[in-house]
């Protein structure tokens, strides 16, 4: 007698349900592939740091202070003012703005990606796992800062470089390669990571929940014209949050970045303690929250301009690949 009853072959009788498929494709929540997650994240990352670079010429200025024209607990306005005045004008601004240009697309195609991709193995099928997001975001901010950091390095020594003449940024590299050797790219990394995996964790929890608290006030009629709006509304709360409560391991990873650099102090082992020391005895506590203002003014809407061009990123991509598969039904 026939039967539809077929016998399963070893491999299907000894497959587990639960692993997946090595085979397909790496896809996120959303549907998207790895590479496509990547130049979403790459053009957002890049927007948001050339958009805001003044800001962030401003911020490392007020924490590098050692000799430089800057004087101790200027105001943001007075700190803008110097730069300007002292450095050759508006320009001043932007010195540095190619190695930023070099690092942060890369750096974020790595950071988002590899978010989308470990909160899809952590949440195991819950969106609103805050601890999946959080832990996501710490794996993901230590990949991607061994990608950063070097040209951040860079980037911060260019900003301060008016003493120091260098000539660019490939001039620079050659310069700390030359005078201090490969080791000062990587001289804050230890520090970059212990400050960013706070502020990571704080940053895409707060992302997340404020989202969907957004998305929830908002009416179903009017959900897709507020999309970009509750995106930059959420990722500015998360950017101002972090960018607060993970102010003093900034100022200590600015200070082991520019050392040397404009009279600043240098440090004879480049420990975190020894740094944080030398800070408080100059200034006091205080001194740990130098730059706060403008890391905030920077990371509130950065982290907006990121996220909405992020997520407008996916849309695209979500949108091509429902093309596709419309056109391959057809």
């Amino acid at each position: 007698m026939a039967t539809d009853t077929k016998t399963p072959t070893p491999a299907a009788k000894f497959q587990n349900p639960e692993f997946r498929d090595l085979t397909a494709p790496l896809t996120s929540q959303d549907g998207l592939r790895f590479w496509q997650l990547m130049i979403a994240g790459s053009v957002a990352g890049s927007v948001e740091h050339m958009a805001m670079f003044p800001v962030d010429t401003v911020k490392t200025h007020m924490q590098a202070l050692g000799t430089c024209p800057l004087k101790r607990n200027v105001t943001v306005s007075q700190a803008l003012r110097t730069i300007v005045t002292s450095n050759g004008g508006p320009i001043a601004l932007y010195r540095g703005i190619g190695a930023m240009g070099l690092g942060a697309g890369p750096a974020h195609a790595v950071y988002f990606s590899f978010y989308e991709t470990c909160k899809t193995f952590f949440s195991r099928g819950n969106p609103n796992n805050s601890l999946a997001h959080a832990v996501s975001g710490v794996c993901a901010t230590v990949v991607s800062d061994a990608v950063f950091t070097p040209m951040d390095m860079v980037k911060q020594r260019l900003q301060l470089s008016g003493a120091n003449g260098y000539g660019g940024v490939w001039d620079c590299v050659k310069r700390v390669m030359s005078e201090e050797g490969f080791a000062a790219f990587y001289a804050s990394y230890r520090t970059t990571v212990l400050m960013n995996a706070p502020f990571t964790a704080v940053h895409f929890v707060t992302y997340e929940a404020a989202k969907r608290g957004l998305i929830e006030v908002a009416t179903a009629e009017s959900a897709d014209d507020e999309r970009l709006i509750v995106h930059a509304t959420a990722g500015a709360a998360a950017g101002a949050l972090a960018a607060a409560v993970t102010t003093p391991l900034d100022v200590v990873k600015t200070q082991l970045q520019c050392q040397g650099v404009c009279g600043c102090d240098r440090f004879e082992n480049g420990s975190i303690g020894d740094v944080l020391k030398t800070i408080v005895k100059k200034d006091g506590y205080r001194g740990l929250m130098r730059g706060w203002i403008p890391r905030m003014l920077f990371h509130a809407p950065a982290a907006a301009i990121c996220w909405s061009t992020y997520e407008a990123g996916k849309s695209f991509f979500q949108e091509l690949n429902r093309s596709k598969e419309s056109s391959t039904i057809l």
